[in-house]
């Protein structure tokens, strides 16, 4: 798998990491970098993850032959009616969003003919942000989840996989309605909690938390305004995810309030055999 030259819209963690893995592996002739602050592209520039960075997304694809956006997902809609007009015929469009379907909706009707969409969500990274906690390993044994879309096809989706591949992840086809729902359960409803039990510390509690607690939330100090996009372009299957969630904290809730023992005992041993059971499994 070799590129040309490869245009990646925002080079924070996850474009950033793909920047340098893209440059460490040899897979692009040039790697160019777009944001909207000069001190960030600067620095992806200094730490060898982009050759050539623009604030102009129109000039930072002119001549791509891949294009991959990696910004908060509520920007993608903006930043491709901008770029739309510079983008080479045969160009091929991906992206990095945890969100599908609306992700469709804002990219899709800026797609010149002759461009490819494909969507990508590699599922890893972490809490950090920023350049600055961009890997050149990141993409190592991750899964990634291919989207097909109304304007891919099967050699651009191939192209996608390959270009994932190469990258040493693992890669799964996936149409967008299944991916939003069943992220909204394994990523999207983990954040949310996490969020809310940090937020639900009574007073005092904030200098007694140890490991655990920690662990437990350690999401919750993600990228706000990245969460929030995620949150609000998926909200009907969130909302689907946390209905469930609250079912299972009312069986729990019931348990405790009758004093049931052995009911708290199977709920948990539950929860311990299936989590048990997924990393016996990876």
């Amino acid at each position: 798998m070799h590129l040309g030259r490869v245009s990646i819209i925002g080079v924070g963690l996850l474009g950033g990491s793909l920047g340098l893995a893209l440059r460490r592996r040899g897979l692009a002739d040039e790697v160019v970098g777009v944001g909207h602050r000069d001190s960030t592209l600067k620095e992806a520039a200094r730490r060898g993850a982009i050759d050539r960075f623009t604030l102009d997304a129109a000039e930072g694809v002119a001549g791509a032959d891949l294009v991959v956006l990696a910004t908060p997902v509520g920007l993608f809609g903006p930043l491709m009616a901008q770029a739309a007009p510079a983008l080479a015929d045969g160009c091929l469009i991906t992206d990095v969003g945890s969100t599908k379907r609306a992700v469709l909706e804002a990219v899709l009707p800026h797609v010149p003919d002759g461009c490819r969409f494909v969507g990508s969500h590699p599922l890893a990274g972490s809490e950090a942000r920023g350049i600055a906690a961009a890997d050149v390993d990141l993409y190592g044994g991750a899964t990634v989840l291919v989207v097909p879309t109304p304007r891919s096809d099967d050699a651009a989706l191939e192209r996608v996989e390959r270009l994932w591949q190469a990258l040493g992840s693992r890669t799964r086809r996936i149409d967008a309605e299944t991916h939003d729902r069943l992220l909204a359960g394994t990523s999207h409803l983990p954040h949310l909690v996490a969020a809310a039990l940090v937020n639900a510390l009574g007073d005092g509690a904030d200098a007694l938390v140890a490991s655990g607690f920690l662990d437990t939330t350690r999401i919750a100090s993600g990228d706000p305004a990245l969460w929030r996009d995620i949150f609000m372009t998926n909200a009907d299957e969130l909302l689907a995810a946390l209905d469930r969630f609250e079912a299972t904290l009312g069986a729990m809730r019931s348990a405790l309030s009758d004093r049931d023992a052995e009911a708290v005992r199977r709920l948990l041993d539950e929860a311990k055999r299936r989590r048990d059971a997924m990393l016996g499994s990876r």
